[in-house]
């Protein structure tokens, strides 16, 4: 068994469905590859986006929640200002400051707060990572970045995110687990498909995809304090309807083609 395989085999028991053909066909058109970079490099800097808003509203200081964003500037002034480019996001990638839980007599101190700030500074940390990969890809091959809306795949599972605490914040913490564990199952199904340099690309992507949703999951189970197993299998059906149902617009997290 390949290193591949042995990191897919654990993500292919937690995700209820494979991506169909129809995707991967899809997907792999070369006339299509410029909406899968844009849509990757767009959902990197999503999943870091993520990461920070579960820190700043569950688990930081105001000066850390400050921090936070400034690190984050930079690129959220490429994608959606279009200023900079791959050049002015070189060595961004770091924290100016430590970042620090709130104090402990804050409102809102919890006991998975370091945790929480550890396990998700390390996501965003390669997330933003993978974004200035993709973004060198792009460059390399001369695709721009031109904007992309949205997709339904996120909103689809959030609307079904319960009101109150702590289930809300269990709740995004299990959504973050199968967005990435998906993202792992599509880089596998898409890598074979793609140019050599592509390939070892989105292989290399596999290792550090699986460890996310094992971070989420865990986290989720921490702050829970109970079995989850019953919410996880919730959104297992939730996530598969949408992986599995038609959907007209293309994304690389899209359902299936119509």
């Amino acid at each position: 068994m390949t290193e591949a395989e042995k990191l897919l085999e654990p993500i292919l028991k937690f995700l209820s469905c494979e991506t169909p053909d129809a995707w991967v066909n899809e997907a792999k058109k070369k006339e299509n590859l410029p909406i899968i970079l844009r849509d990757h490099l767009a959902c990197e800097l999503k999943a870091g986006q993520t990461a920070m808003y579960l820190i700043r509203k569950y688990a930081v200081d105001k000066d850390s929640s400050k921090v936070l964003l400034e690190w984050f500037e930079p690129y959220e002034d490429f994608l959606y200002r279009k200023r900079g480019d791959l050049a002015s996001l070189a060595n961004k990638n770091n924290l100016s400051k430590a970042i620090l839980p709130k104090s402990s007599n804050a409102q809102g101190k919890s006991p998975y707060s370091q945790d929480l700030i550890d396990k998700m500074v390390l996501l965003i940390k390669e997330e933003l990572h993978h974004f200035y990969q993709v973004l060198e890809i792009m460059v390399k091959r001369d695709i721009p970045f031109d904007g992309i809306t949205a997709g339904r795949y996120a909103k689809g599972m959030l609307k079904h995110v319960k009101t109150f605490e702590p289930d809300a914040l269990v709740d995004k913490l299990i959504i973050g687990a199968y967005i990435e564990a998906r993202s792992c199952e599509r880089f596998a199904k898409l890598a074979p498909h793609l140019d050599d340099d592509l390939n070892k690309f989105y292989v290399s992507l596999l290792r550090s995809e699986a460890r996310h949703y094992q971070d989420y999951l865990t986290l989720a189970g921490q702050v829970s304090g109970k079995d989850i197993s019953e919410r996880v299998a919730y959104f297992a059906k939730v996530e598969a309807e949408l992986i599995l149902s038609p959907d007209e617009d293309f994304k690389f997290h899209s359902g299936t083609p119509v």
